[in-house]
């Protein structure tokens, strides 16, 4: 099969479109035609060796996202078919022609969906209620703030908090501000321009937020904390500033009585993530299409990854990055 691969991690230009063996279907995996694949921040990290040789038990093959169509079930599956239409997370391999997709992460395409919607779909709707609602336990008239706003994740998480009765509040740039406004949020900060700790203060008359959702990390981190109400909780999801040696006010922390929670989808093992699709899917899946909608920034063939992968680097893109255009 056809596939992205590459040789030595480096920039964009080491993807290649080149053979590679086909996946080997496990007794609980479905195997999948590739349709669409999402671009996910991890997959640059992937490529430039952040996380070393680690595969996590799964295929080194760029890609954390699919949707396809159902070429054959391994022998214990159940409730899938030759033939469905699915989109999954996988624990790599969505860069190719063919995927294997744990039917436990697997999910029918909601009707009227159609594939490259769907590859935008998974990754950031179930990351993004996973932060709000199992770690951030987000409640109705809570408060949240969320960075990044205008990327997948924070354009899915900005739609997932209002439609979880909360007031949601944003980053993103000035280029970006109307676009996060019309997905449900009250207000939205210039990141450039604008120091969203003063923002927060005024925007809730000195009281704090009392949920941060963020992707950025490094010099956000003691500001998040300082932005936070009594009892609050920070969910830091990404490093978008490549900055872990971040200062934590520890005294605001123990006055607080705040809450500091990590979490990444790549290193979580297949049980955790399986219960996370389980809970998108009763939660979330219902909503998916109606009053949910994947925001698709720019699309490009597979044999155009390089350039995909440039384009997420350039940033300032609303909303996700996917691929099509896979090898018949």
């Amino acid at each position: 099969m056809k596939a992205i691969i590459f040789d030595d991690f480096g920039g964009a230009d080491v993807l290649r479109l080149a053979d590679a063996p086909m996946p080997e279907l496990r007794p609980d995996d479905l195997l999948i035609k590739v349709m669409a694949a999402g671009v996910n921040r991890a997959d640059l990290l992937q490529r430039e060796g952040v996380y070393g040789s680690q595969s996590y038990g799964d295929s080194p093959i760029l890609g954390l996202e699919v949707a396809g169509e159902v070429m054959a079930t391994g022998d214990t599956v159940s409730g899938f078919a030759v033939g469905d239409r699915v989109m999954g997370i996988v624990g790599g391999g969505a860069y190719a022609q063919y995927a294997r997709l744990d039917s436990g992460m697997a999910v029918a395409i909601p009707a009227g969906l159609s594939f490259m919607e769907a590859a935008s779909v998974m990754e950031s709707f179930v990351t993004g209620w996973e932060a709000l609602t199992h770690l951030g336990q987000i409640a109705k008239s809570e408060t949240v703030l969320i960075h990044a706003a205008a990327g997948g994740i924070g354009s899915a998480a900005v739609q997932l908090a209002k439609a979880a009765g909360a007031t949601v509040l944003a980053t993103a740039s000035a280029s970006n501000i109307d676009n996060v406004l019309s997905l449900g949020a009250e207000a939205v900060f210039d990141y450039q321009r604008s120091d969203f700790e003063a923002e927060v203060v005024d925007t809730t008359a000195s009281r704090g937020v009392n949920l941060i959702i963020d992707f950025v990390g490094g010099s956000y981190l003691a500001r998040n904390i300082r932005s936070l109400a009594p009892g609050g909780r920070l969910v830091q999801v990404g490093l978008l500033g490549r900055d872990d040696n971040a200062i934590i006010p520890l005294g605001v922390v123990l006055h607080n009585h705040l809450r500091l929670i990590g979490t990444v989808m790549k290193s979580r093992s297949r049980a955790e993530k399986r219960a996370m699709v389980q809970r998108f899917t009763e939660q979330v899946l219902p909503m998916m299409g109606q009053v949910l909608k994947p925001v698709i920034g720019a699309v490009y063939p597979l044999a155009a990854t390089s350039e995909a992968h440039r384009r997420m680097e350039a940033g300032g893109l609303f909303g996700k990055i996917v691929l099509t255009d896979f090898p018949d």
